[in-house]
């Protein structure tokens, strides 16, 4: 079974470490035979979590393409932030621009692709609905994983209940059901699948037990944001949204509480017009880990 490798790029913007830049970790997966392959798909995960999330999908995805999954700031093993402040979608979009341009600088890209799961969708639509940013290649196909320019604010606050409150765990396994307990509605999972998601997002402490691999403070502007706020962030959503001229796919989990069926039919009749793929019994959001999901997205890319 083929394994990525860990990466680093240094970015703008001030580390907690007291640095004038920060480190943002990434997960290369490539199964091509050619480590300079000029495809690349960029997966990019959801508000808490991190880029060991995609290891199905980019088993699937390596051998045709070098698959590109990072640890958004303040996540996994990238560097957390000094600013609380910062923990927003323009910083995360333009950590991407600098890891685009590092790749690209290693090996040519002549085909970008971009996978985004809740967050990663929204910092995809800001790279590819801002004409004139500074891509090696515009984005040519766009998968945006439950998640759209209308985010329900009942999510939101569902989100917040949780976010940035991290307690201590004694086992991997008990800091998995802990998760599960706020994440049912990613949908049926084996017991194997859910703790193979769960260990990455778990770090150990000096004393033996561990706790989330998050910084607590990506909470600070998330819990800033009121209802009057979000709404009028929908504007500048719609038109990013509206920007973009990938070919894009829009996954929604059926029961879904943050992507509404309205806003989803609504992405289909505007912008890129978006193709719409729902999963039964799943809400927010697909992990892209069962067989028909990862098959929608692998279709989707390399069909």
């Amino acid at each position: 079974m083929i394994e990525p490798t860990l990466n680093y790029v240094s970015c703008p913007g001030a580390a907690a470490s007291g640095s004038p830049t920060h480190r943002m970790a990434y997960w290369e997966w490539n199964a091509t035979g050619n480590p300079a392959h000029p495809h690349v798909i960029v997966c990019v995960h959801g508000l808490s979590r991190q880029g060991r999330d995609f290891d199905t999908l980019a088993r699937a995805l390596a051998p045709h393409a070098r698959v590109i999954c990072p640890d958004v700031a303040g996540r996994g093993q990238s560097d957390w932030l000094a600013d609380p402040a910062l923990y927003q979608i323009p910083q995360y979009a333009a950590d991407m621009l600098a890891m685009l341009a590092q790749l690209h600088q290693q090996a040519p890209i002549t085909t970008l692709d971009w996978v985004g799961t809740s967050m990663g969708g929204l910092i995809g639509m800001a790279v590819a609905g801002q004409p004139g940013l500074p891509l090696p290649v515009p984005v040519r196909r766009l998968v945006l994983n439950d998640v759209g320019p209308v985010i329900q604010w009942q999510a939101l606050q569902r989100i917040g209940q949780y976010l940035g409150r991290l307690a201590r765990y004694d086992t991997v396994q008990q800091a998995a059901d802990a998760m599960w307990a706020i994440s049912s509605s990613f949908g049926p999972h084996t017991p194997e699948e859910w703790l193979a998601l769960s260990r990455p997002m778990v770090k150990a402490l000096p004393d033996g037990g561990f706790t989330l691999h998050y910084d607590p403070a990506i909470a600070v502007p998330f819990r800033a944001v009121t209802q009057e706020a979000a709404a009028e962030g929908e504007a500048a959503l719609w038109q990013s949204y509206d920007h973009i001229a990938a070919s894009t796919l829009l996954l929604r989990g059926a029961e879904s509480d943050l992507l509404s069926p309205e806003t989803a039919q609504a992405m289909a009749q505007r912008g890129p017009r978006a193709r719409v793929v729902e999963f039964a019994g799943v809400g927010h959001a697909p992990t892209l880990v069962a067989p028909g999901q990862v098959a929608a997205v692998t279709e989707f890319l390399l069909g």
